[in-house]
């Protein structure tokens, strides 16, 4: 008496390659999502122990469309989000203290993680490397500083640089 086990047919093309649904992205071969054509080796060797692909049932279909869903609405938030951040820091003139002699140059420099630090300091989750400088600032002034929040949402931000008030 002999018990076979169920094994889930995995449909095969005429070159003998392996049809699969990938979960993730995985470079040089689709995005999530996609329904790929790869060689049996590498399906059972790479993509399928690494959850990186799945056969393309009806029912893992459908798991994966609720999944893309969720996915989209929440970056539509986070765009969302981020449109109204763009809108607040426009708003704002931030005022950041810089060592400089009486002619108004700086002794350092101000860059983009000054800018950031006093952002934050109000509250506002701007990173350095989202302030587009094409230098530094090394005189006191009024600079408009722009700005790239990512999803392609810019905005400016007004930063004033002035000398330290004497006490």
């Amino acid at each position: 008496m002999s018990t076979k086990s169920k094994r889930l047919k995995i449909p095969r093309t005429s070159h003998g390659n392996i049809k699969l649904m990938l979960i993730e992205d995985v470079p040089h071969l689709g995005k999530q999502g996609d329904i790929v054509e790869v060689r049996p080796g590498y399906a059972r060797n790479y993509l399928l122990p690494n959850s990186l692909a799945t056969i393309p049932s009806e029912h893992n279909l459908k798991r994966l469309e609720r999944y893309k869903e969720r996915v989209r609405s929440a970056l539509e938030a986070k765009i969302a989000d981020l449109r109204v951040l763009a809108e607040q820091i426009q708003r704002l003139n931030v005022s950041i203290e810089a060592n400089a002699d009486e002619n108004g140059h700086l002794y350092g420099s101000v860059g983009p993680k000054e800018i950031s630090k006093a952002l934050k300091a109000r509250n506002l989750n701007v990173e350095a490397d989202m302030v587009k400088l094409d230098g530094v600032f090394k005189e006191c002034g009024l600079y408009e500083v722009p700005l790239n929040l990512g999803y392609n949402i810019e905005t400016k931000v007004q930063v004033t640089v002035v000398k330290p008030v004497d006490r």
